[in-house]
């Protein structure tokens, strides 16, 4: 095991980079992961963790299957460089962005598609909710929140290990997955049907859009259906993220379920 003991390393210098830019994230196809449930995540996807950064004192839990991944032993004072929480536990992953090749992406037939969602922690959920509805993929459009931010990270709980995430732009895809059949369904307020009233699909893409101002209209254009969740009580709206999860739901393949 490495040790490093000073802020000034480059390596110390990247990792924290990482950490703070979506600059450097999209440069070097990186990012870095922190705790422990975190970074036990990402070993379940050993070929993307490039290395583990441990602060002294902290020992790496005995059943991890560590041997072939570099260690860097750190001290505190560097594991603080480099923490965005204000509690570490002091053991992180620097691993690379996972990437898919269009032969793959031809096989998502049930798609998640995030049109300008701004906040970090809503694309974090979103990214999970996902996840754990059974869905293929997660498309991130233009002006979403980078998927890589720690925040967003934190917030996915280890669901980019389990889920493919990648950015691109939304009109290409949907023209896409209509060459292929896939139904398209977009969230609106007019011209919508309850998603009680719909019945679950064995393929689909679902756009969901910016609470302030909705999906694209243009991607709207392309749809097939545009759903909408009732409000029974006093709220003007939902959650993006709690949205997306009652609209997935309520689209997920009969096969997931039964």
């Amino acid at each position: 095991m490495k040790r490093i003991e000073s802020t000034q390393n480059s390596l110390v210098k990247h990792w924290k980079k990482l950490v703070t830019t979506r600059k450097e994230r999209d440069k070097f196809s990186e990012f870095l992961v922190e705790g422990f449930h975190l970074t036990e995540e990402a070993l379940k996807e050993k070929a993307l963790v490039k290395s583990l950064i441990v602060r002294e004192g902290v020992d790496i839990p005995e059943e991890w299957d560590v041997a072939e991944v570099p260690h860097y032993s750190v001290t505190a004072q560097v594991a603080k460089e480099i923490s965005e929480t204000e509690h570490s536990q002091g053991i992180f992953a620097h691993c690379a962005q996972p990437e898919f090749t269009e032969e793959e992406q031809q096989r998502w037939s049930t798609l998640l598609l995030i049109d300008a969602v701004q906040d970090p922690g809503n694309i974090g959920t979103m990214i999970r909710t996902a996840s754990a509805s059974g869905v293929d993929a997660v498309i991130l459009g233009k002006g979403c929140a980078d998927p890589f931010n720690p925040k967003t990270v934190r917030s996915a709980q280890g669901s980019h290990f389990q889920i493919p995430v990648v950015k691109g732009d939304l009109r290409d895809w949907t023209d896409q997955l209509k060459s292929r059949n896939i139904p398209i369904f977009g969230t609106a307020l007019t011209n919508a049907t309850p998603v009680h009233e719909t019945e679950a699909q064995e393929n689909f893409a679902l756009i969901v859009g910016n609470e302030g101002s909705g999906v694209d209209p243009q991607l709207l254009q392309k749809t097939d259906q545009n759903l909408v969740i009732p409000l029974y009580g006093s709220a003007e709206s939902l959650n993006v993220a709690v949205a997306t999860g009652i609209l997935l739901y309520g689209l997920v393949p009969k096969s997931k379920v039964e």
